[in-house]
């Protein structure tokens, strides 16, 4: 059946002798959340050895690391030939695909420039970047064959541009409007409609892959960043506690904890093509 096809198209292999003892191979894992999904898996023998992809999930493709690798030069990145490890003990090791290629000096400076590069689309929208405050390393990675997906982006900073305040979703009203509007009206040349790249363009939308998903914060749901950037403004905001048995846990929120970086797009995106249906 088509479904079957579409399913058998987006399925993953394990390279682990099926015979093995070993569980844990096998059990889900906190990484797979939005990437592998949970429920389609066969029985007996390959059971969970076989995963099947989640329906957002996207595998990189790659793409060239160094016009990075150049970008950063130029904004006071040391090279590693050149870094003398005595005069800067504390400096910040960049890695690009696993490869230390330098250091730098102001990390924070560094990596708010590139992040700014990637969600204006100058930077690859597939390129991963990790910043490992603990460890004082940025990682870059852009190689090929990475899973990612796609979340909403939200506000870190006021933006006079676009009128954005801090901690707003970056999908915003006229954005959605223009996609209504074209779908309704679709435009006769191709390269003016903004569609799915639109939004990656405008910075509405963010791929992460697992590693980088481990430095985020992302919010579960649209409603549920509105309560807490009203709490974060000083707001009192009493959560809903009715009486609805199916309600699903909220993460108790607290005015001290850091600002969302994200939020995903909807929670059932966890699941794969057949547990979709």
């Amino acid at each position: 059946t088509f479904a079957s096809t579409l399913s058998h198209l987006r399925r993953t292999n394990t390279p682990i002798g099926r015979d093995g003892k070993l569980a844990k191979p096998r059990q889900l894992h906190n990484t797979h959340w939005g990437l592998v999904c949970p429920a389609e898996t066969p029985e007996g023998q390959a059971c969970g050895l076989v995963k099947n992809l989640s329906l957002m999930c996207y595998v990189s493709v790659g793409s060239p690391a160094e016009p990075l690798i150049d970008f950063m030069i130029n904004r006071g990145m040391e090279v590693i030939e050149e870094y003398e490890p005595l005069r800067y003990p504390h400096a910040t090791k960049i890695f690009v695909n696993g490869t230390w290629v330098g250091v730098h000096q102001d990390p924070k400076h560094l990596v708010d420039q590139v992040f700014d590069t990637r969600r204006k689309s100058y930077l690859q929208y597939e390129v991963s970047l990790i910043r490992e405050i603990r460890d004082q390393e940025f990682k870059i990675f852009s190689d090929a064959g990475r899973v990612m997906r796609p979340v909403f982006t939200v506000q870190q900073k006021n933006d006079p541009e676009t009128g954005l305040e801090k901690g707003q979703l970056g999908l915003t009203k006229d954005l959605v409007n223009k996609l209504a509007q074209e779908q309704a009206d679709p435009p006769d040349d191709p390269e003016m409609k903004m569609g799915w790249e639109g939004l990656i363009k405008a910075g509405a939308i963010e791929y992460l892959d697992a590693e980088e998903e481990e430095t985020s914060m992302i919010c579960m749901t649209p409603e549920d960043l509105e309560l807490y950037r009203l709490q974060k403004a000083g707001l009192s905001v009493d959560d809903d506690e009715g009486g609805d048995l199916n309600k699903r846990l909220k993460t108790k929120t607290n005015p001290t904890t850091h600002m969302y970086t994200h939020c995903e797009i909807h929670p059932s995106m966890i699941l794969g093509i057949c547990a979709s249906i």
